[in-house]
């Protein structure tokens, strides 16, 4: 209690002792002048020394308008932009956010800023962690004119993205009462505009041409169903055969184009459920039974007894498969074999990978046609790939599977010796024991 007592004590009258060693001047230059007063018989010694309390009273009192001039002066030195307020609305934005200063310094930005530009820092300029020269020409413009500027760029990291700038002179408060501009930079998403885009005009330019023949064929059957073979009940047996794979054609190029679309409209989303994919690749190798026995081809599977999780989409990668295993037995039927294997190793940069294998020994494929395999509409034989009922879209679905997994896809081919498709993903990490 004692400790306690003088602390208290001593912390209540330290501010007394500091007051009176600020006011100790004027305390002796009052206490000298009515000295001399009082020696000269001028003012008598009661009234001096009322005086002097006064004078000491005035010094050394804590007086309120003093303290609330102080704590206005200490609320003034606060930049009004650096406020928690400030930051609070730009951390609040839904889209990626930075507040610069006139030179292009960063005051404030929002999480999602900073996973778009890692780079980016509070209190340094912006240009240094922002390298796209659209960016820094917009940038540079907005803050020597103080006049609003728009910038498209193309991000290439981790995915390609099409990205729209927009910086907004702001005008705010100073420290002094005055105002001054400030830069709000924002970046909106232009990827999923640019994908439905290319697919409209993927589309006009060739899915319409593919379409053109089965009905150009189903108009042709119908004719002559309703006109010189209204009775022939063989050529309405025939021909509505030929009709119905026509048919079937379309339906699955129609439902191939709205696969890669749904695909390419969420290429920079990578998914983030855990799956096993040792049971995706047995149900497509047993669902693709009938058409193996059909082209009198084995399916041999190579695949680990534990499981092998990834971070991945189970319905995509049900359709990578599927392209990936039906290609090899139709294309690669003569070869009577195709195997599907497993297998788990490091990438070229030392991360582990899961690598899952599809190999026919089929006719091959010539080296000229490797690099174009996954373009749209891209066939090596365009006769043969529409016999077997081919879109030209598979190995394209494909490719932006792989790429929206953050994956690769590699192709091997040998002409007469088969070829090997290699769909390669990350590794899932094992979860961190508590």
């Amino acid at each position: 209690m004692a400790i306690d007592d003088s602390s208290s004590s001593s912390s209540y009258f330290a501010p007394w002792s500091d007051r009176l060693r600020h006011s100790a001047i004027i305390l002796l230059v009052a206490g000298l002048a009515l000295s001399v007063f009082v020696a000269t018989g001028e003012l008598g010694v009661a009234r001096a020394v009322a005086a002097f309390i006064c004078i000491a009273a005035a010094a050394l009192v804590p007086w309120r308008l003093h303290d609330r001039v102080t704590s206005r002066e200490d609320v003034r030195g606060v930049n009004p932009v650096e406020a928690a307020a400030v930051n609070a609305v730009v951390a609040g934005m839904p889209d990626p956010a930075v507040l610069l200063d006139r030179a292009g310094r960063v005051l404030h930005l929002n999480a999602a800023a900073a996973q778009l530009a890692p780079a980016l820092r509070k209190n340094e300029l912006a240009q240094f962690a922002l390298r796209s020269p659209e960016i820094i020409t917009a940038l540079r413009e907005a803050i020597a004119t103080t006049e609003p500027r728009r910038a498209t760029y193309l991000d290439h990291v981790p995915v390609d993205r099409w990205m729209e700038l927009i910086i907004t002179p702001v005008p705010v408060p100073t420290l002094f009462g005055g105002t001054d501009k400030c830069m709000l930079m924002t970046f909106h998403d232009q990827t999923p505009l640019r994908r439905v885009e290319e697919m409209r005009a993927d589309f006009v330019a060739n899915a319409s041409h593919e379409l053109r023949t089965p009905l150009a064929a189903l108009s042709g059957f119908i004719d002559t169903l309703q006109g010189p073979a209204k009775d022939d009940v063989k050529a309405r047996e025939r021909f509505l055969g030929i009709m119905h794979a026509q048919a079937t054609r379309m339906a699955r190029l129609i439902d191939d184009l709205l696969s890669l679309s749904r695909v390419e409209l969420s290429a920079h989303v990578r998914p983030d459920t855990s799956v096993d994919i040792v049971p995706i690749i047995r149900q497509v190798a047993d669902g693709l039974e009938p058409l193996a026995h059909e082209r009198q081809v084995v399916i041999e599977i190579d695949l680990p007894e534990a499981p092998v999780t990834i971070a991945g989409d189970r319905e995509e990668l049900l359709r990578l498969f599927e392209n990936l295993i039906e290609n090899a037995l139709k294309y690669g039927a003569s070869g009577g074999k195709v195997i599907v294997s497993l297998v788990q190793a490091n990438s070229t940069d030392g991360t582990p990978e899961v690598r899952v294998l599809v190999r026919d020994f089929g006719p091959g494929i010539a080296p000229e046609h490797l690099p174009r395999l996954t373009e749209r509409f891209y066939r090596v034989d365009v006769g043969d790939s529409r016999a077997q009922g081919g879109t030209g879209l598979g190995l394209s679905l494909v490719k932006h599977i792989v790429n929206r997994h953050r994956g690769r896809l590699l192709i091997e081919s040998v002409p007469k010796n088969g070829a090997t498709f290699t769909a390669c993903f990350p590794q899932a990490k094992p979860p961190v024991a508590v």
